[in-house]
């Protein structure tokens, strides 16, 4: 189901609690709302639409990946960029990495690992921070 996005500052600062698989529905309807918001947003966190649990999706090319409970678990090479998120308005300063390594599970709740570089990388931070209470 496509969700509203959420813009209180309040409720995208607290820190998300973690998933369970019952909480299996939340990321279909990240994958309804990131559809539906393709033209502005590569990715999205729980909280973006309402929900306080630790679920992103992004982007990554020609598929959307849905991450329950994502930990960065190795990160290399730090830079600064700028960033804009489609809950607050204008763009912000932020230090990312240029490789990341996620562990997070599936819709099945096996766990597994990705590595990311590049834009890939970019996005998944910004979603970890939403799950961090981390406003970007």
């Amino acid at each position: 189901m496509i969700k509203d996005i959420c813009h209180d500052v309040f409720f995208l600062s607290q820190k998300a609690i973690k998933a369970t698989k019952e909480d299996v529905g939340i990321g279909k309807d990240l994958e309804d709302t990131l559809r539906a918001n393709k033209d502005r947003c590569v990715g999205m966190a729980a909280n973006m639409i309402g929900v306080n649990k630790r679920i992103i999706i992004v982007n990554i090319g020609f598929n959307n990946l849905v991450m329950f409970n994502p930990v960065i678990i190795n990160k290399e090479e730090s830079y600064t960029t700028v960033e804009g998120c489609l809950s607050l308005p204008g763009q912000r300063n932020t230090t990312r990495y240029q490789h990341i390594e996620v562990e997070y599970e599936d819709y099945s709740f096996n766990k597994k690992r990705i590595k990311l570089s590049g834009y890939f990388a970019q996005i998944v931070q910004h979603e970890i921070d939403h799950l961090e209470g981390i406003l970007i």
